[in-house]
Protein backbone atom coordinates (compact mmCIF):
# COMPACT_ATOMS: atom_id res chain seq x y z
CA UNK A 1 0.00 0.00 0.00
CA UNK A 2 1.44 3.35 -1.02
CA UNK A 3 1.30 6.06 1.59
CA UNK A 4 0.34 9.36 -0.07
CA UNK A 5 -0.93 11.37 2.92
CA UNK A 6 1.54 12.73 5.47
CA UNK A 7 1.11 10.97 8.79
CA UNK A 8 2.20 11.70 12.34
CA UNK A 9 3.51 8.74 14.29
CA UNK A 10 4.28 7.82 17.87
CA UNK A 11 6.66 4.91 18.35
CA UNK A 12 7.30 2.84 21.45
CA UNK A 13 10.22 0.73 22.62
CA UNK A 14 8.50 -1.60 25.07
CA UNK A 15 10.26 -2.43 28.31
CA UNK A 16 9.29 -3.78 31.71
CA UNK A 17 10.51 -0.71 33.68
CA UNK A 18 10.45 1.99 31.03
CA UNK A 19 8.81 2.40 27.64
CA UNK A 20 10.75 4.57 25.20
CA UNK A 21 8.77 7.06 23.15
CA UNK A 22 9.52 8.88 19.90
CA UNK A 23 7.46 11.02 17.57
CA UNK A 24 7.84 11.47 13.86
CA UNK A 25 6.17 12.24 10.61
CA UNK A 26 6.23 10.84 7.12
CA UNK A 27 6.39 14.25 5.39
CA UNK A 28 9.92 15.00 6.61
CA UNK A 29 10.82 11.36 7.32
CA UNK A 30 12.10 12.56 10.70
CA UNK A 31 11.83 11.31 14.26
CA UNK A 32 12.65 12.73 17.67
CA UNK A 33 12.81 11.41 21.20
CA UNK A 34 10.18 12.12 23.86
CA UNK A 35 10.37 11.41 27.60
CA UNK A 36 9.99 7.70 28.33
CA UNK A 37 6.94 6.35 30.13
CA UNK A 38 7.37 4.62 33.45
CA UNK A 39 6.20 1.03 33.58
CA UNK A 40 5.80 -1.57 36.29
CA UNK A 41 6.36 -5.10 35.00
CA UNK A 42 5.63 -3.76 31.50
CA UNK A 43 2.39 -2.07 32.47
CA UNK A 44 2.38 1.67 31.83
CA UNK A 45 0.36 4.29 33.63
CA UNK A 46 -2.53 4.16 31.16
CA UNK A 47 -3.63 7.70 32.06
CA UNK A 48 -0.14 9.00 31.26
CA UNK A 49 -0.19 7.10 27.97
CA UNK A 50 -3.67 8.43 27.16
CA UNK A 51 -2.47 12.00 27.82
CA UNK A 52 0.46 11.44 25.46
CA UNK A 53 -1.82 10.11 22.72
CA UNK A 54 -4.27 12.98 23.24
CA UNK A 55 -1.47 15.55 23.02
CA UNK A 56 0.21 14.14 19.90
CA UNK A 57 -2.87 12.69 18.10
CA UNK A 58 -0.84 10.28 15.96
CA UNK A 59 -2.25 8.83 12.76
CA UNK A 60 -0.48 5.59 13.57
CA UNK A 61 1.32 4.04 16.54
CA UNK A 62 4.42 1.92 15.92
CA UNK A 63 5.52 -0.65 18.49
CA UNK A 64 8.88 -2.34 18.22
CA UNK A 65 8.82 -6.12 18.51
CA UNK A 66 11.91 -7.62 20.10
CA UNK A 67 12.73 -10.86 18.32
CA UNK A 68 15.65 -13.25 18.44
CA UNK A 69 18.35 -12.92 15.80
CA UNK A 70 16.81 -15.87 13.91
CA UNK A 71 13.46 -14.02 13.82
CA UNK A 72 11.77 -16.25 16.37
CA UNK A 73 9.61 -14.74 19.07
CA UNK A 74 10.30 -14.69 22.79
CA UNK A 75 8.35 -13.68 25.90
CA UNK A 76 9.20 -9.98 25.40
CA UNK A 77 7.84 -10.20 21.84
CA UNK A 78 4.50 -11.41 23.17
CA UNK A 79 4.46 -8.72 25.85
CA UNK A 80 5.25 -5.95 23.38
CA UNK A 81 2.50 -7.23 21.04
CA UNK A 82 0.05 -7.27 23.97
CA UNK A 83 1.03 -3.66 24.79
CA UNK A 84 0.34 -2.58 21.20
CA UNK A 85 -2.93 -4.49 21.07
CA UNK A 86 -4.04 -2.74 24.26
CA UNK A 87 -3.30 0.67 22.72
CA UNK A 88 -5.52 -0.34 19.83
CA UNK A 89 -8.24 -1.77 22.05
CA UNK A 90 -8.31 0.99 24.68
CA UNK A 91 -7.81 4.02 22.45
CA UNK A 92 -8.70 2.89 18.93
CA UNK A 93 -5.38 3.80 17.34
CA UNK A 94 -4.02 1.88 14.37
CA UNK A 95 -0.95 0.02 15.59
CA UNK A 96 1.86 -1.22 13.37
CA UNK A 97 4.42 -3.65 14.73
CA UNK A 98 7.97 -3.63 13.44
CA UNK A 99 11.05 -5.74 13.99
CA UNK A 100 13.32 -3.93 16.43
CA UNK A 101 16.26 -6.31 16.21
CA UNK A 102 19.50 -4.56 17.17
CA UNK A 103 17.80 -1.23 18.02
CA UNK A 104 19.07 -1.37 21.61
CA UNK A 105 22.55 -2.25 20.36
CA UNK A 106 22.42 0.73 17.98
CA UNK A 107 21.04 2.99 20.75
CA UNK A 108 23.92 1.99 23.04
CA UNK A 109 26.44 2.69 20.28
CA UNK A 110 24.94 6.12 19.54
CA UNK A 111 24.74 6.95 23.26
CA UNK A 112 28.38 5.91 23.81
CA UNK A 113 29.46 8.05 20.88
CA UNK A 114 27.65 10.99 22.52
CA UNK A 115 29.48 10.38 25.81
CA UNK A 116 27.08 8.08 27.68
CA UNK A 117 28.97 6.21 30.39
CA UNK A 118 26.88 3.03 30.27
CA UNK A 119 24.84 3.78 33.39
CA UNK A 120 21.54 2.87 31.72
CA UNK A 121 19.51 2.73 34.94
CA UNK A 122 20.45 6.31 35.80
CA UNK A 123 20.36 7.57 32.20
CA UNK A 124 18.06 5.31 30.19
CA UNK A 125 18.25 5.17 26.42
CA UNK A 126 14.76 3.77 25.83
CA UNK A 127 13.54 6.80 23.90
CA UNK A 128 16.70 6.78 21.79
CA UNK A 129 15.85 3.16 20.93
CA UNK A 130 12.26 4.24 20.12
CA UNK A 131 13.63 6.91 17.75
CA UNK A 132 15.79 4.30 16.02
CA UNK A 133 12.77 1.98 15.72
CA UNK A 134 10.72 4.81 14.22
CA UNK A 135 13.47 5.82 11.80
CA UNK A 136 13.62 2.22 10.59
CA UNK A 137 9.85 2.14 10.15
CA UNK A 138 9.91 5.46 8.27
CA UNK A 139 12.58 4.10 5.92
CA UNK A 140 10.31 1.14 5.15
CA UNK A 141 7.21 3.36 4.70
CA UNK A 142 8.23 6.45 2.72
CA UNK A 143 5.72 9.09 1.76
CA UNK A 144 4.91 8.74 -1.92
CA UNK A 145 4.00 11.96 -3.68
CA UNK A 146 0.37 12.04 -4.84
CA UNK A 147 1.14 14.11 -7.95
Amino acid sequence: MLNTKPQSILAFDFGTRSIGVASGQTLTQSAGELPALRAKEGIPDWLELEALLTEWKPDIVVVGLPVNMDGSEMEMTRRARKFGNRINGRFGYTVAFTDERLSTHEAKAQAAKAGHKGNYREKPIDSLAARIILEGWLNEHPLISAD
